[in-house]
């Protein structure tokens, strides 16, 4: 597999398709903004105005876009991967949808002679960037074991999950724990400050005990900093916590503290913090803490 079509250009996309390039694959990208090409036609990579056009001669199609209905119309739309990508081809979606999204998009895929994974990832945009992505990977393990050198050049942590479906369920349960971890931290760092505790020093030794996680680790600046500029963007998360409350519904599970940390993440958006990052949740903190927001 040496050709590739790379559509969605975002934040995470942009990156992942350079480093594709840059490991030896030829990497035709397709986005709606055009302008986004432009890093990977500067690695040596091409741009194309239409999924048609990327997908020609393709021997791997990789999506990552915003949600499901993007990924429906990338895959299913008119003059979309299905129609114009040959027979065979093998389509690995990296966004994060809703899982039954995906097992019915797996099946049409297999309907119409293609391959498909759902491999969801996790590190935001600084795992994009430095090619350290946690990606969880749903189909059939002969495929994923095809599809190890891409992987390999995107991600760090790269493990089959299961049959198609399993990568966006594993994904929304790391959507859960995220949201949390990032929550709780906000609500530390305000409790913190309001006794006049030197933060930076608590955020260093907290990080140093069981209080430590990734979450304290990257969004320890942004916090401090009160610099939000999105990684990933409190609209994505909003999305995804309604993925992970409508899966654990549908599956008779109760998650009390996610359902809280979604709450929270409309109240963001609803007071217009969806396009900042998603450690702004400690903006949501100071609002109820009736302290200004930073």
């Amino acid at each position: 597999m040496t050709t590739i079509a790379f559509v969605g250009l975002g934040i995470m996309g942009q990156p992942m398709a350079v480093h594709l390039q840059n490991a030896g694959f030829d990497v035709c990208g397709m986005n709606l903004s055009p302008e986004r090409t432009e890093p990977l036609v500067e690695a040596g990579g091409r741009a194309a105005t239409s999924i048609a056009e990327a997908v020609k001669g393709a021997d791997v199609v990789a999506v990552m876009v915003p949600d499901s209905p993007d990924v429906e119309e990338v895959l299913a739309g008119e003059g979309g991967v299905f129609e114009s990508a040959a027979s065979g081809t093998l389509v690995i979606d990296f966004s994060s949808i809703r899982p039954d999204v995906t097992a019915s998009l797996a099946e049409q895929a297999r309907e119409k002679g293609f391959r498909m994974l759902d491999a969801p990832v996790s590190g935001g945009e600084a795992g994009a960037r430095n090619a350290a992505l946690s990606i969880m990977v749903g189909g059939d393990a002969e495929d994923f074991a095809e599809a190890a050198p891409i992987f390999d050049a995107v991600g760090k942590t790269i493990v089959h999950v299961g049959p198609s479906g399993s990568g966006q369920t594993v994904k929304a349960a790391n959507q859960l724990i995220v949201a949390v971890n990032i929550e709780v931290l906000a609500e530390a760092l305000v409790f913190l400050e309001a006794y006049g505790v030197d933060t930076e020093a608590a955020m260093e030794v907290l990080g140093g005990g069981l209080a430590g996680s990734k979450v304290l680790e990257q969004k320890k600046p942004n916090m401090l900093g009160r610099t939000f500029e999105p990684g990933f963007r409190i609209d994505l998360h909003h999305k995804d916590m309604g993925i992970v409350t409508s899966a654990a519904r549908e599956a008779g599970v109760v998650i009390p503290m996610g359902a809280l940390a979604a709450q929270l993440m409309s109240s963001a958006r609803a007071n217009g913090d969806g396009n900042l990052d998603h450690s702004a949740l400690l903006r949501g903190v100071e609002r109820l803490s009736g302290r200004p927001t930073s």
